[in-house]
């Protein structure tokens, strides 16, 4: 069957289901667009952002980059087709873009003219660059490329006569980290900076060696120095947070630490006199959840102080102003993720709200923004009823302006369901809960609905009044939807956020029970209907939850973890899970990571429960799955395991697979009334 009759036929049976076509449907999902990445030009007058949408077709997201006035008008297309442009970056004039196209294949570095909207390919890489920045003098282009490494063959076969087919050659792995989620097994080599010239010719490497350098790099005012994050400890792969400020000469490659202490030091940004350099970290004290503050040093890298000290959340992009008296970052309160800035003597002061909506499929916090000369504001915005769009904005001021739309032609036709906040305190401790509340699209007070909790997961993670694909599609097909901040959730503080540390799951039970209750006593829940899911830590939790409680008449456990011994010798960063999420070694504290497993509460479930998780998921492997499932079984427990091909623990990657999910939870709650 085609993609086109596939859908044709998802369409009809959600039609046949009663559900009008004026609320939101599952192949709604291959329409929505949504905007990332905004760079507001030096002058604050235009902004190019890449412009993102499906393609039906290929079943993948797809990008160009589009251009719209900061007034809202003008909104045109800077480039066209199905490929992926991404990465936008104004020369410091203003007179040029640059930015990453796969239009011929491969990732390229592709420069415009703006004045004439003249295109030129700048490079032929073998691999795909990252963290585009543009030097100062508009000479030259920073960037980040992985450099593959040879490797000798740990044996030698004999020959084999010509013709004969013998098998594939093993695969001898002897790093560390091999494997990553999304990426795959890792073939050997590392991320390294290279520079160049804005004619084009041959990019040249700066740095080598066996470490990775990534994240954004910086310029100094002259372009002779760049600055960058890494972990270029002998040792780093086995301290994985411990990353620290370098500088690396342009000249001769040499590179020098600006920064030495125990925890991770990161996205360097260098003030516009060259004076001072602001960065992100904290000292690590192995937490779970630990505050990212931004500080200020001295270019040599002396004199370090925080300049967020008084505020209780973790911040990120710093940028300076062009005055050099201060600088813009953004953060997240109340599930609510703001851009904020930061004067030199620590005093800062909000701007922005909203931002986000970069993740379609469930409301997590994301998005960002940049500056312009004047202190103009480009950043994304989203609201319950839109994805990202972008918004403009000025440091001087507080107002807002939206200058795109991308999806009123679809979601101005439709009935979403209303979203609304709920407060209520958890039956542990009475600590104020945070959550939200998603009706049906054609509500009726008066009337019973069945209740879907949904939890998020992290679990150092939060969510917040933004667009959720998925949370619509429940509400669509009839369901109340909450989500909910319990404990452990960021943007509420660090003792709140480590609640949860070597206590997870926990009390956060308590949290999300105690929202169902708060629910269920505005009178239009069916209580005998209630229904759990969630993924990853959302996963942890609802296999928790079933574990605890038969007051569920069915849930969905989605690429959860199950038993935390196994995970944390399977999963892709088992460098980090075991010293941050644990007090050690799962061998050394084997009763500690039981008692926090969901399999040690499988023979109290009786909830007729799925399992949803994607065949390559390297963060969660299948394996924890494959456990549980077996386990349910085994206790003759009513238990469907859904294998996702080729997905990984992003399993919304691809729009059908996101589809897929909503249709395969909604089906199983509706066949356990």
């Amino acid at each position: 069957m085609s993609r086109f009759l596939l859908f044709c036929v998802l369409a009809s049976t959600w039609l046949a289901a009663g559900q009008s076509p004026e609320v939101f449907q599952p192949q709604d999902v291959f329409q929505l667009e949504y905007a990332s990445n905004p760079q507001i030009s030096p002058d604050g007058k235009k902004v190019v952002y890449v412009r993102n949408f499906m393609d039906v077709m290929t079943d993948k997201p797809l990008s160009n980059l589009w251009m719209v006035e900061a007034d809202g008008s003008n909104h045109r297309p800077l480039t066209t087709g199905n490929q992926n442009d991404r990465s936008p970056q104004w020369s410091a004039d203003g007179e040029r873009l640059v930015y990453v196209s796969n239009q011929d294949g491969g990732s390229q570095i592709y420069m415009r003219w703006m004045d004439t909207g003249q295109t030129a390919k700048l490079t032929n890489l073998t691999q795909g660059p990252g963290n585009l920045s543009c030097s100062p003098d508009g000479k030259w282009i920073a960037f980040t490329q992985f450099v593959p490494e040879k490797q000798k063959p740990y044996v030698s076969l004999p020959g084999k006569p010509d013709g004969a087919k013998w098998a594939d050659p093993a695969v001898v792995i002897d790093q560390l980290k091999y494997r990553a989620d999304g990426a795959g097994y890792l073939k050997p080599g590392h991320s390294q900076i290279f520079i160049l010239s804005t004619d084009g010719g041959s990019p040249r490497q700066l740095t080598s060696g066996p470490f990775n350098h990534g994240g954004s790099l910086s310029w100094s005012p002259m372009g002779k120095h760049l600055y960058f994050s890494a972990n270029r400890h002998p040792d780093g792969e086995y301290d994985p947070a411990n990353s620290e400020i370098y500088v690396v000469s342009i000249a001769d490659g040499t590179i020098k630490a600006l920064t030495t202490r125990q925890g991770p030091d990161s996205n360097p940004a260098v003030s516009p006199d060259g004076k001072h350099i602001a960065y992100l970290g904290y000292d690590d004290r192995y937490q779970g959840y630990q505050v990212t503050r931004l500080y200020i040093m001295n270019i040599d890298g002396n004199n370090a102080r925080v300049l967020t000290s008084k505020l209780d959340r973790s911040v990120s992009r710093p940028i300076w102003g062009a005055d050099g008296k201060g600088l813009f970052f953004s953060y997240s309160d109340h599930g609510n993720t703001k851009i904020a800035y930061a004067t030199l003597d620590g005093q800062t002061s909000t701007l922005a709200d909203q931002v986000g909506g970069t993740t379609l499929g469930r409301p997590y916090s994301s998005g960002s923004y940049s500056v312009s000369a004047d202190g103009a504001l480009a950043f994304t915005r989203s609201e319950p009823h839109y994805p990202a769009d972008i918004a403009v904005g000025h440091k001087s001021h507080k107002r807002i302006k939206m200058a795109t739309q991308l999806n009123e032609d679809l979601l101005g036709n439709k009935t979403l369901g209303k979203v609304e906040e709920i407060r209520y305190k958890s039956s542990f401790d009475n600590l104020e809960i945070q959550g939200w509340i998603v009706k049906p699209p054609h509500f009726k007070e008066g009337e019973s609905y069945p209740l879907i909790l949904e939890i998020h997961g992290g679990p150092f993670a939060n969510y917040g009044p933004r667009f959720s694909a998925e949370a619509q599609l429940y509400a669509s097909a009839g369901y109340v939807v909450l989500y909910t901040n319990p404990r452990g959730s960021t943007s509420y503080g660090e003792t709140f956020g480590n609640l949860i540390h070597h206590n997870y799951p926990g009390q956060d039970y308590d949290d999300l029970m105690s929202g169902v209750d708060a629910i269920i006593d505005r009178g239009y829940i069916n209580p005998e209907r209630l229904y759990v899911t969630g993924g990853s830590g959302g996963g942890v939790l609802t296999s928790w939850i079933v574990g605890k409680t038969h007051r569920f008449s069915a849930a969905v456990v989605a690429k959860p973890v199950i038993n935390w011994y196994s995970f944390v010798l399977t999963a892709d960063s088992y460098n980090f899970f075991y010293k941050y999420w644990f007090p050690g070694f799962p061998w050394d504290h084997a009763e500690h990571y039981l008692k926090r497993s969901p399999l040690s509460l499988v023979g109290n479930v009786k909830t007729p429960t799925m399992l949803l998780t994607g065949e390559q998921d390297f963060r969660t492997p299948i394996s924890e799955s494959e456990q549980y499932y077996q386990a349910l079984k085994l206790m003759k427990v009513d238990a469907m395991m859904v294998r996702i091909p080729g997905a990984s623990h992003s399993i919304a990657r691809r729009p059908s697979n996101l589809i897929s999910k909503v249709l395969h939870i909604l089906k199983w709650f509706d066949e356990h009334p």
